[in-house]
């Protein structure tokens, strides 16, 4: 709901495909920055209480964005200061809430854990953005409506941080925190480049992050620009596109393993299916082309999580999921201005066909990376190196 309604306030507030774009890269832009200190962070100190810091900051600049906006005092501008401040928490709470899946589960049942976890994620797509373009539409469409949504979200990181509070500490599965010492960061850098599987991934996982991953934004210029329509149609993508990913994640629940093969069959079907929504003459076909998306979305996202939790030595899990992280996600401020810019100048079919090829390229690129480091494509596709 947060993430439609503030897109929704900076086209109700004059903005364009550019102003979404910096939006969306200034709200990332700290991941960048600060993901990988926050790793360190994580391995420091006890998870569960980084999240609820986190959390309570989060739901402070919601609060913040929310009042602004009902009271008809938002501007732009101000939407990206408040992003970017969003964005800080997000950066400290990604790396957190990531590694802290393993410490909730039996080894064996991370894999499902990931799934599971990715389930209810997109549980909450299928209702929030529609919900939220119902409200918008129904409160008036304009920054006022988009304020009282982004109140809900502000609300919603009670529940987050109360269940935190209940948990029974004693049945967690904390490792030792790390002690405090120079060049922890390098070290998990370090770590790193000596496993060839995490290298592939974060290769694949950065073009899906910095060009996939922008889909909100092309979505949005689509549904206004492509087809004409409104905040309700608009919120209605995301809906159909949580179809998709709520499929991938319940099917991803029931892995036990992940093979090579399908790290690099999901992300090829994301590429493919992002060219293939641009394609789309009508805003009923471009729909239906959603859940696809999103199921190759989930899919190549939950089986690049699991893989770097499960190949990471506990006491480097921190800090490789932040380094996780910051790929994932910090390359979306280099790529969402790009493609806001892009969209604005050329139009969002220009978009889609770009990311689309970029991710393809990616994924390319991985694979010829991990075949350099184990001799061969042979050797990375063949099934017993694909259940490795």
């Amino acid at each position: 709901m947060q993430r439609i309604a503030q897109d929704w306030l900076v086209l109700s507030l004059g903005g364009g495909g550019a102003a979404l774009g910096v939006t969306t890269g200034l709200q990332f832009l700290p991941i960048l920055l600060l993901s990988p200190y926050a790793g360190v962070i994580a391995d420091r100190f006890p998870k569960r209480r980084l999240l609820q810091a986190a959390q309570g900051w989060m739901a402070l600049m919601s609060l913040l964005l929310g009042v602004l906006a009902v009271s008809g005092h938002a501007e732009v501008w101000m939407v990206y200061v408040i992003a970017f401040l969003f964005g800080t928490g997000a950066a400290f709470d990604g790396p957190g809430r990531q590694s802290f899946v393993s410490e909730m589960v039996h080894p064996d049942d991370l894999t499902n854990a990931v799934g599971l976890n990715s389930a209810s994620f997109n549980l909450a797509r299928l209702v929030g953005p529609a919900l939220a373009g119902v409200l918008i539409g129904w409160l008036g469409s304009g920054p006022e409506a988009t304020g009282w949504v982004i109140l809900v979200n502000a609300v919603s990181y009670l529940a987050v941080i109360g269940q935190l509070q209940r948990m029974n500490t004693a049945e967690l599965h904390s490792p030792e925190p790390a002690a405090r010492r120079r060049g922890m960061l390098r070290e998990g850098i370090g770590y790193i480049r000596t496993q060839p599987k995490m290298l592939m991934v974060l290769v694949i996982v950065f073009f899906v992050g910095t060009f996939g991953a922008n889909f909100p934004i092309t979505s949005a210029l689509m549904a206004t620009e492509e087809f004409g329509k409104g905040a309700s149609e608009y919120g209605l993508l995301g809906t159909v596109l949580a179809i998709g990913s709520l499929s991938g994640a319940l099917l991803g629940a029931r892995r036990t393993r992940i093979p090579l093969r399908l790290i690099v069959v999901a992300a090829t079907g994301f590429g493919l299916s992002i060219i293939v929504s641009g394609l789309m003459p009508t805003y009923a076909l471009f729909a239906l082309v959603c859940p696809i998306l999103g199921f190759f979305t989930i899919t190549t996202l939950n089986t690049c999580n699991a893989t770097m939790q499960t190949e990471a030595a506990p006491e480097f899990r921190g800090r490789v999921m932040a380094i996780y992280m910051t790929v994932l996600m910090g390359g979306t401020p280099l790529g969402a201005p790009l493609i806001g810019l892009i969209g604005e100048h050329f139009g969002a079919r220009t978009t889609l066909y770009a990311c689309g090829a970029l991710v393809l390229f990616g994924t390319l690129a991985g694979v010829l990376l991990l075949a350099a480091l184990r001799g061969g494509i042979r050797a990375v596709l063949t099934p017993s190196q694909a259940a490795g």
